[in-house]
């Protein structure tokens, strides 16, 4: 009796002010610290990071932000957990992630295809996209067994670009793309070599033979055309999500 005399007296939360993606702009907006959809979100409005999905739903259903945006895989976990709110029917930003190679060397583009098969079929490329994008636990394990050969790959990366590419205080790299790039060459039994390219750059790096890989961009038009492009290694949609 006294539960539900105190829920009665719960404020209830503002009515929902986020109805289509052209509502968005301005809001404030929760996304996962860490993540692209941090980024989204402070392009976007006010953002707020939060550690866990589950208090980002909270603060959704009490009224505390506006809407929030995230990868559509953890969107469907939280809505389908979380009652009151629902996933805005159109998403707000569809992209997948690919190799940028040597357009004269089809060899490269071919070996570096077949690795990227196998680390999507043995869930590594979908360990390593959760980890960046929604937060997950995952933790790569080289393959065992790889005859080792002579030779390096270098990645033309850029120092400043989370959760892709990050280089620390000691010159380290970090992110999805090093990971992906590192787990491509295990599987070649070659070794990985990072240079840092800021990111406009990159596919003239690997065009002029700078660099025989670089990761992630979306590319412009007639790009197409002067390198080759992989396979996807990340399929990314984000979503935003809102009161009822």
């Amino acid at each position: 009796m006294l539960a539900a005399l105190l829920a009665g007296c719960r404020p209830a939360p503002p009515p929902n002010t986020v109805f289509t993606l052209e509502d968005v702009p301005g809001k404030v907006i929760g996304a996962m610290g860490g993540t692209p959809s941090e980024r989204l979100a402070s392009e976007l409005g006010q953002a707020r990071a939060f550690v866990s999905g589950e208090e980002m739903m909270y603060s959704l259903n009490a009224g505390l932000i506006d809407c929030a945006v995230m990868e559509s895989t953890v969107a469907g976990e939280l809505v389908a957990n979380t009652a009151g709110v629902r996933t805005l029917s159109d998403p707000l930003l569809i992209y997948d992630l690919r190799f940028a190679l040597p357009r004269e060397n089809d060899e490269l583009l071919k070996v570096v295809d077949a690795a990227l098969a196998t680390l999507r079929s043995n869930g590594t490329l979908r360990g390593l996209r959760d980890k960046y994008f929604s937060g997950r636990r995952y933790t790569y394990t080289p393959p065992t067994g790889v005859e080792q050969r002579p030779g390096t790959l270098t990645l033309a990366v850029p120092p400043d670009s989370p959760p892709f590419s990050i280089m620390d205080a000691e010159g380290v790299f970090s992110g999805l793309d090093i990971e992906v790039a590192r787990a491509v060459c295990d599987i070649l039994g070659v070794r990985l070599e990072i240079i840092e390219y800021d990111a406009w750059e990159l596919v003239t790096a690997v065009r002029y033979g700078r660099a025989e890989m670089a990761l992630g961009w979306l590319p412009s038009e007639g790009e197409e055309q002067l390198i080759h492009i992989s396979e996807p290694y990340a399929d990314v949609e984000h979503v935003v999500v809102v009161r009822r």
